[in-house]
């Protein structure tokens, strides 16, 4: 204390009473380092009583190093002046609820061992909580902060509220650490740092508005983080961040061309809306763009290694637990016409629903689920398995819902042996039927086709074949007919060993035919038949030939089989064989001259559709 050799708390009765009397409203004050009891405490507030609003109305007030040891309360008060309070000690609770601060506010290094609460609290100069440590909840919720704020390095060991606050200045938060953190309705004007910031439980920037650029390099979440409603207006550049749970960017809404970094086990997007280009790049995330709005291309990437923030690796901890995929597990409402998957996983990804599904690219190595593997039994004693090939997700969840699986974890099937059940299975209200399946499967078809990707489009020429063929509804009985024998000949012309297997069955079938029926045992021989009228003149003669005979005997001869070779050989390229044949060899070789070249034919279709550039 001026004139004294010790502090407020230490001076004696009389010469304390003196000075607290002296003190008027808005005067500077100076404790620094002075320890509080409550008492000592609210003796000042009122001693500094403004009689006009009926609060605490303080000058510049310093209370550095000073030491609260039990609750402390400035709510509503006002600091005219600098209101210091670096490496204050606060052991009790303390609000500064609906305080205004007209000058800088330092909370440099404060310790807040109870509850701090700053609700309604304006702060018209800086406002300085670096390197802060809350113990308890700090609520700012509604705060005002019209110039820079900065919270860089603070410690919230409790929930840290700022829902509702405005931020006009720039906003400091690097490298702060947080337990759970609120920042609903929050506006951030100036530039917001939350870089190398750590999140351990919830955050939630619910219907925030940042105005200016804002940066989350090397932030880390350790909980659920929600940006539902948000609103970007001019950040282009958006992490490298790590969730270890879900990163929900549900509504909301990027103004500019932007760029996101993103390594987390969930990102849902849903209703997200991109008013300009954005490169999503996502490390082990599940992706769910359900209804989301593109109105300008918007591409969708799995990055092959850990993101650099500040020229090192993010670390990746959080995510130890997590494959390297990157899945897309629904793009259902959006119009796939702007989006662009590169090296995605979509083995569960919902595509029914989705606009333009025709135009959607598919770039790098993007995965689709395949059929199951093994022999399966069907229809009673009947052992099946099925034709290796990429499928959709609608074509699993129809199957597995009519084969009566029961449901699996996330719409996964049980083993790489069964189909993937849907997410609402086995309700057959929300399992898209055959038909649906088929548009899709037409759908993605063209696109492969549109990308100059023939082979990559037979699955989907074949998936959209199959859900035809199973359609009772909507193919006629005849036309099923018709795809069966398509299927059973070829696999719609699309699987060439079948048809060349069929092919070789033909053509054994035609040989062993020919030997056994239509080859006679000898060549018929000509004979000639010549008539001498008396005395003589011109001979005429008369060829006949006798009609072949059936064969008797040994007829698998090596000579028989070379012949009947012959013949089915050139059955196969529309050729007679020009051998005497009997009356069953001749309705053979008309029939494997009409059968054999069309399996040919489709087993080269096949090769064409596997090779076609």
């Amino acid at each position: 204390m001026p004139g004294h050799a010790a502090c407020l708390a230490h001076l004696g009765e009389d010469d304390r009473a003196a000075y607290l009397a002296a003190l008027s409203p808005g005067a500077d004050i100076d404790h620094r380092g002075t320890p509080f009891t409550g008492p000592l405490f609210y003796s000042l507030l009122r001693a500094l009583h403004d009689p006009a609003t009926g609060q605490p109305h303080f000058g510049a007030a310093w209370f550095d190093r000073a030491h609260f040891s039990g609750d402390a309360w400035f709510a509503q008060a006002q600091f005219s002046g600098v209101a210091g309070f670096t490496h204050a000690h606060f052991s009790g609770d303390a609000g500064f609820d609906h305080a205004q601060f007209l000058d800088a506010a330092r909370f440099e290094g404060a310790q807040f061992s109870g509850i701090v609460g700053f609700t309604h609290a304006q702060f018209s100069g800086d406002a300085r909580f670096d390197r802060a440590q809350f113990c308890g909840d700090a609520p700012f919720s509604q705060a005002l902060f019209s110039s820079t704020a900065g919270f860089g390095g603070a410690q919230f060991l409790g929930d840290a509220r700022f829902d509702g606050g405005q931020f006009s200045g720039d906003a400091w938060f690097t490298q702060a650490q947080f337990a759970g953190a609120w920042f609903d309705k929050t506006q951030f004007s100036g530039e917001t740092w939350f870089m190398r910031a750590q999140f351990s439980r919830t955050v939630r920037f619910v219907n925030a508005e940042f105005s200016g650029n804002t940066w989350f390099d090397g932030a880390q979440f350790a909980g659920i983080t929600r940006f539902t409603g948000a609103r970007f207006d001019v950040m282009s550049w958006f992490g490298p961040v790590v969730c270890a749970k879900e990163v929900d960017l549900s509504g909301v809404l990027f103004k500019v061309p932007v760029t996101l970094e993103i390594a987390a086990r969930e990102v849902r997007c849903l209703r997200t809306q991109w008013e300009s280009t954005a490169t999503l790049l996502l490390r082990h995330a599940r992706a769910d763009l359900s209804h989301t709005v593109l109105s300008f291309p918007v591409a969708v990437a799995a990055h092959p290694a850990p993101f650099v923030s500040g020229g090192r690796a993010v670390d990746e901890s959080l995510l130890a637990d997590c494959d390297n995929r990157v899945r897309v597990v629904s793009v259902s409402g959006a119009d796939a016409a702007n989006l662009v998957l590169t090296d995605i996983d979509l083995s569960d990804c919902m595509f029914s629903g989705a606009f333009h599904l025709d135009q959607i690219r598919l770039e790098g190595r993007c995965i689709f689920a395949p059929t199951p593997t093994g022999l399966h039994r069907r229809h009673g004693i009947w052992r099946v398995w099925w034709t290796r090939r990429r499928t959709l997700a609608e074509e699993h969840h129809w199957r597995a819902q009519t084969a009566g699986q029961p449901a699996s974890h996330h719409g996964g099937g049980a083993s790489s042996r069964h189909w993937r059940t849907g997410p609402h299975h086995p309700d057959p209200g929300f399992t898209p039927d055959p038909d649906d399946v088929a548009a899709l499967y037409r759908q993605m078809r063209k696109a492969f086709e549109d990308g100059k990707n023939e082979p990559g489009a037979a699955d989907f020429y074949y998936g959209e074949m199959e859900m035809r063929r199973h359609n009772r509804t909507g193919t006629p009985f005849g036309e099923r007919a018709l795809l069966t024998a398509y299927w059973l000949l070829s696999g719609y012309g699309m699987r060439a060993s079948r048809a060349l297997g069929w092919l070789a069955l033909a053509m054994m079938t035609t040989i062993l035919l020919m030997m056994g029926f239509g080859l006679p045992n000898e060549s018929p021989k000509q004979e000639a038949t010549g008539i001498v009228p008396p005395g003589g003149g011109k001979i005429t003669l008369q060829i006949d030939k006798d009609d072949p005979k059936n064969p008797t005997g040994n007829r698998f001869t090596g000579e028989r089989f070379e012949k009947a070779l012959n013949v089915t050989l050139n059955s196969v390229v529309f050729r007679s064989s020009g051998h005497d044949l009997t009356t069953a060899g001749t309705y053979v070789e008309m029939a494997s001259r009409f059968s054999e070249p069309v399996l040919l034919g489709l087993g080269a279709l096949a090769i064409r559709g596997r090779v076609k550039r």
